[in-house]
Parts: structure tokens; C-alpha cells; sequence
């Protein structure tokens, strides 16, 4: 190999891959598919539970979570899976923001559109590139 070696060009960042928790199917379906349709690869759940049994560590860019599910919370989820991994959270809740939030998350508030999400998904990007 000779000293005039090409340096790859930058490349833009890939898509995110996404854990999304919602208890309404409805609401799960539409999300997945606007994620899907924004160019990120996403799976979805209906609990928390079954977010933390599903979560490992390399898995996910993004949980993005309800806040008022049933049993565990989307708040005691972010918490617990934050204190294990790195990984960026959208809070997607019909509830109002919090006065006090979660440091370094994002609230997105239902109901949101195509352009909403891209904003939201655009701020944890945005976060992570930063840390």
C-alpha cells in the first residue's frame, strides 16, 4: 500500500434504531410506522416489562416511551434502563411536561405528527453527537 491512501469521506450518521413502549396498539402501530416511513429502524412493545426483558446493551439508539403505562411506568423504565446503558429518551405522554424533567430526555406530546417526531428524534440525535 502506498503513502497516497484515500481517507473515507465523512459519513452521515445511520438511522437510529428505536424501542418504542406504548400500551394502545393503535397508537404503537402508528408510531412504529412513522418512525419506519423517517428511515430508522424501530420495534415496539407493549409494556415495560417487556422493555426491560427486551433491552440489551448495543441494541438501541432510542427509548422512546409512554409515561402512564401499566404496572411500571415509562419514567421508573427510562430510569432503571439509564442507570444500566447509555441511551437516549423521548417521553411521547398526553400529560402535560413535567416542571422538573428527566435530565437529558425529550417530551414529545401526544398526539404528534410526522414532523413532530422527526424534531424529537432530531434532539436525541443532536444529544447523543454532543455527549
Amino acid at each position: 500500500m502506498t503513502g497516497n491512501a484515500q481517507v473515507p469521506a465523512a459519513r452521515s450518521p445511520g438511522p437510529l434504531r428505536i424501542l418504542v413502549v406504548e400500551d394502545d396498539p393503535d397508537t404503537l402501530a402508528a408510531t412504529l410506522e412513522m418512525i419506519r416511513l423517517l428511515g430508522h429502524w424501530a420495534t415496539g412493545v407493549r409494556s415495560a416489562e417487556i422493555a426491560k426483558d427486551r433491552f440489551f446493551e448495543g441494541a438501541f439508539d432510542v427509548l422512546m416511551t409512554d409515561v402512564g403505562l401499566p404496572a411500571l411506568s415509562g419514567l421508573d423504565l427510562a430510569e432503571i434502563l439509564r442507570s444500566r446503558h447509555t441511551l437516549e429518551v423521548i417521553f411521547a405522554t398526553g400529560q402535560p411536561r413535567p416542571a422538573r424533567p428527566m435530565p437529558g430526555t425529550v417530551w414529545l406530546r401526544k398526539p404528534f405528527d410526522v414532523e413532530q417526531l422527526e424534531a424529537a428524534l432530531g434532539q436525541t440525535r443532536n444529544r447523543a453527537a454532543a455527549a
